[in-house]
């Protein structure tokens, strides 16, 4: 017997349901998406992986692909002074202009401080002078006491047959006779018109001639500015008892005793 239903839904041939073909399929259409983002998100998703895919393909084989953006940065990073240098000769002006201005600073700076040296320097060696010529006359002492200067260095008289050579020391026979400075003696002993003679040699090598002693004390040896060498006395060449002294730089041809005492702080 034949059914006179209608199938209310007319399938295909696979047995799907026909929705459109259905009376009723407007009812039925799945709503419409509103137009949103999704499709901008998905065009700028596609961009990128092009551009991905390009820049991969420009890098060299076996490079690991970096993004176009990243790699900008980096070359902007180190090598934009430089840029903005060769594009603007103003910049590159005032660069010059500013590294000459630093040379100047410095230059100025080192000349300064090499003048600051040099003035520290010389106050130092003038102090240095002075210390020495203070402890000069601290280590120097008249060679005897209680006595007149009688005959000067350079006078001419009948008792020498050159000009006289040395400073003579009027005093009492048997006053001691004392080392004007530190030294060593190295020559005791009688010395013709000198009579009995003691020499000290300093240690600049000046000698200094202590003559006409009575007697001698001190005949060898090293002695400190003060130690009795002799005593006065008028052996050799002498008209009475007295010192003669002679000064004898590195022990050549003698010298003005009176200056010498002098520039040591002794005024006889």
């Amino acid at each position: 017997m034949a059914s006179t239903h209608s199938p209310a839904h007319p399938r295909t041939d696979s047995g799907n349901q026909l929705l459109l073909d259905h009376p009723d399929a407007a009812r039925h259409r799945m709503p419409r998406q509103p137009r949103s983002g999704g499709p901008l998100i998905g065009v700028t998703a596609m961009t990128a992986a092009l551009g991905a895919t390009a820049f991969a393909a420009a890098a060299p084989a076996g490079a690991a692909p970096q993004p176009p953006a990243v790699a900008a940065a980096d070359s902007a990073d180190q090598d934009g002074p430089q840029l903005l240098l060769s594009a603007d000769p103003g910049l590159a002006l005032a660069a010059r202009i500013q590294l000459q201005a630093d040379g100047q600073r410095t230059a100025a700076d080192e000349s300064a401080r090499l003048a600051a040296a040099q003035e520290a320097e010389a106050k130092r060696a003038a102090q240095a002078a002075e210390a020495k010529r203070a402890e000069q006359r601290g280590a120097f002492a008249a060679p005897t006491t209680n006595y007149e200067l009688t005959a000067h260095y350079g006078q001419s008289g009948s008792y020498w047959s050159h000009l006289h050579t040395g400073l003579d020391f009027a005093a009492p026979t048997g006053t001691p006779v004392t080392a004007v400075g530190a030294g060593t003696v190295t020559s005791a002993g009688w010395s013709g018109a000198y009579g009995y003679r003691v020499i000290e040699t300093l240690g600049d090598g000046t000698e200094i001639w202590y003559c006409h002693l009575s007697s001698i004390v001190t005949a060898s040896g090293e002695v400190a500015p003060g130690t009795v060498l002799g005593k006065v006395g008028a052996t050799g060449n002498v008209t009475g008892p007295h010192l003669h002294l002679e000064v004898r730089p590195d022990g050549a041809a003698p010298i003005d005793p009176l200056d010498w005492l002098r520039e040591r702080g002794i005024n006889p």
